[in-house]
């Protein structure tokens, strides 16, 4: 029997031993430690505790079997009992109380883990972290437009023999440049923070959209409050979505159920829905509304108007995005508010059956894949008029240069251009000037762009399929006083965790038509060269005109009220937010 209870005791011991083996790695694990010591601890009295109910049940079982023994072989053997129970006892006060002393160093140094994680730390996706790796690509960027421009200033004015060694000159200062980009990306990607960029985007991108889905069913359409948004805007298709994109961002900041009345849509009249899928399941209908005045909150139903005739405006104007999203999206998005019209694009611009297997269609034909660069040319009714002629040349020579980065990369078997064009003369020209890359384009929707065919159903088919198209390539050349190139860059950025700089423009800088203004703040100080320039101090706020893509920008000084030309790299842009009505209670619905 005193064996049995030997053998039972070492295998307490045994079992301990093996808590402890289990216990001993995990105090390097700082921010699980804590919980698993204090189990452990628990642990080790829960053991003291079985041991003691084992040692009466040993003794219990004793009793019986030592009746007919003598005394003095059951006192030694009792001894030998309470010796052993002594000393196991003592070993495991001892480890109990080593356990203890263990926690509360582990508990000071988790302490002092925690205060080091709430401090940014190098590589970690804080928000001063991603401001500056974008500003840093910013800078990288406009040095190019700077010398690139130059040099196409100087070329003018050399004689013939000195050309090739300016033209040598700039290849090899390109070739620096795109593998300074190159390796600036791979150090970014280095930083182990895109996985966290991508899950905050998807997160936020899928709060929204249930939002979005729940303020347009509403429980009780009858009595929901809402806001009437009519397609007779006299202007083109991209001009009239970006006036249903203004109405469903007007509808969320006034927490209004979007309806869109498209009886007398110039472009079909069919309507909406032969295009898209209804904006609503269960509220499409509306009966009497009012128009929009400074008693709108008062009233159930409103018409809103076209940005251009809009009072009172709402201080959530573009480019505004809310207070309570901002921080979050600045941490994944280069530009805020164009993430945040994704988000809508992303919601309304759902096809119809019809109209997607149209696309799908259109795809499979021309072989549309990656890689792709998005051209769209825009040319009947604006040259002279809203934008300059711009040739095929000025937007390959940014196609180019999408591919040549992308060769550092990857390898490239075909160049591909989806060419999105108004005018039937581009893609033979495109083509026979670029014979080494392959153009994707469709004449038929060219010529039903022109003036005479373009407010038809085979027209708006044509510009839906090509604003589709320009969307899913993977870098986009246009000009973005084209409303058509804009509204396809909107909605390439709900595509991706940032497509903020998946484009190129040739004329304007990215905007949003009755707008506020466009404020940027100065990082550094810049003093005047010349008469055209401005000087301003680090801090100041200027109201930028237009970037020339040459390393200069316009704007107005504020403090001064002097307009002029300025570096482009020395200044960022100020985000607008706001305060948006308080959607919980949508949130808390199932």
């Amino acid at each position: 029997m005193p064996t049995r209870i030997f053998k039972f005791a070492i295998l307490i011991v045994v079992l301990w031993f093996i808590v402890l083996c289990y216990l001993g790695p995990t105090m390097f694990q700082l921010m699980e430690d804590s919980r698993k010591a204090s189990n452990e601890l628990n642990r080790i009295n829960n053991a003291i505790e079985q041991l003691k109910t084992s040692n009466a049940k040993i003794r219990r079982q004793l009793e019986p079997s030592q009746q007919g023994a003598e005394p003095e072989s059951t006192a030694k053997t009792l001894s030998k009992i309470d010796r052993l129970n002594a000393k196991i006892k003592k070993e495991l006060s001892s480890k109990l109380e080593n356990a203890e002393a263990s926690i509360t160093q582990l508990q000071s140094e988790l302490n002092k883990a925690k205060e080091l994680n709430n401090k940014p730390k190098r590589g970690s996706n804080s928000a001063n972290y991603e401001i500056l790796r974008r500003r840093i690509g910013n800078q990288i960027k406009e040095m190019w437009f700077l010398v690139s421009a130059s040099y196409s200033k100087l070329m003018k004015t050399l004689p013939e023999t000195a050309k090739p060694g300016f033209r040598s000159m700039l290849e090899s200062f390109g070739e620096i440049e795109r593998i300074t980009e190159h390796d600036f990306q791979e150090l970014i990607s280095m930083d182990g923070q895109q996985y966290q960029r991508d899950e905050t985007e998807r997160k936020l991108s899928t709060l929204i959209q249930k939002r979005l889905h729940k303020l347009q069913n509403p429980k009780d359409c009858s009595a929901a409050k809402k806001l009437v948004c009519s397609l007779t805007k006299g202007c083109g298709y991209g001009c009239q979505m970006h006036h249903v994109l203004y109405c469903f961002m007007a509808a969320y900041a006034t927490k209004r159920t979007l309806v869109i009345d498209s009886n007398g849509w110039r472009y079909s009249s069919k309507g909406w829905k032969a295009y898209f899928q209804p904006v609503s399941d269960t509220c499409t209908h509306y009966g009497d509304a009012a128009e929009w005045s400074k008693n709108h909150e008062k009233e159930q139903v409103v018409n809103f108007p076209i940005v251009d005739s809009l009072f009172p405006r709402p201080k959530q104007m573009p480019q505004n995005v809310p207070k309570e999203f901002y921080e979050r999206i600045r941490q994944f998005h280069g530009h805020p508010f164009v993430w945040w019209i994704g988000q809508f694009c992303k919601y309304i611009f759902k096809y119809s059956k019809p109209i997607q297997e149209l696309i799908d269609k259109k795809k499979e034909e021309m072989g549309f894949r990656g890689p792709i660069v998005g051209v769209q040319v825009r040319r009947t009714d604006k040259i002279n008029t809203e934008a300059a002629f711009h040739g095929i040349k000025e937007y390959m020579y940014w196609v180019e240069l999408y591919y040549e980065r992308l060769k550092l990369r990857q390898s490239v078997e075909k160049k591909r251009v989806y060419l999105a064009t108004d005018d039937p003369t581009v893609l033979p020209e495109a083509k026979q000037l670029y014979p080494e890359y392959e153009f994707l384009s469709d004449n038929d929707i060219s010529k039903s762009a022109g003036l005479s065919q373009r407010y038809t159903d085979l027209s708006l088919r044509g510009v839906v399929t090509d604003i589709q198209l320009l969307s899913e390539t993977d870098f986009l050349v246009c000009t973005f006083s084209s409303q058509v190139c804009r509204l396809a860059y909107e909605i390439m950025n709900y595509k991706h965790t940032d497509a903020s700089q998946r484009f190129r423009s040739l004329d304007d800088i990215y905007y949003f038509g009755g707008q506020e203004e466009h404020r940027v703040r100065a990082l550094w100080s810049n003093e005047a060269k010349s008469p055209r320039q401005l000087s301003f101090d680090m801090g100041d706020i200027l109201g930028i005109a237009g970037n020339h893509w040459d390393g200069q920008a316009k704007a107005l000084h504020h403090r001064s009220g002097k307009e002029g030309l300025y570096p482009a790299f020395k200044v960022e842009d100020v985000h607008d937010v706001a305060d948006y009505p308080d959607y919980s209670d949508l949130d808390a619905e199932t």
